[in-house]
């Protein structure tokens, strides 16, 4: 196995490096916070999903920075991070599980531009007809 596993994870306009350490105790630290204390507690299972597929809770140490959009963007691109890091560090034991979970898969709904003349993207003026 490897000592250290880089990878990179994207969801709407958040990027996350995800540095998975196999030598680990479970320490997931966010941007120089721990889990607990960068994310709601709403968040949490998103982040930890790869780890509850490959049965791997507790076992690698995470350090990631996060960085665009909001909580549920960087969740989603942390998860993703994980999932590739995971694949990386032992293709045969995860990636196949990971890949059937969908994490592995780049998630490119993003929001739609604002258009001119409308309120928002496609939100328009109330019509009145008289």
């Amino acid at each position: 196995m490897a000592e250290k596993v880089y990878a990179t994870g994207r969801r709407k306009t958040s990027v996350a490096r995800v540095f998975l350490s196999p030598k680990g105790t479970g320490k997931i630290v966010i941007n120089k916070k721990e889990l607990a204390a960068y994310f709601p507690a709403f968040y949490h299972p998103t982040v930890l999903e790869p780890f509850k597929w490959t049965e791997t809770i507790g076992k690698f140490d995470l350090y990631i920075t996060v960085k665009g959009g909001g909580f549920t963007g960087q969740a989603g691109a942390i998860r993703q991070g994980i999932a590739r890091a995971l694949s990386t560090l032992d293709a045969e034991k995860y990636r196949k599980t990971v890949k059937v979970a969908g994490f592995l898969t780049r998630d490119d709904r993003m929001v739609e531009r604002k258009k001119i003349g409308l309120r928002k993207a496609r939100k328009r003026e109330q019509y009145s007809k008289r």
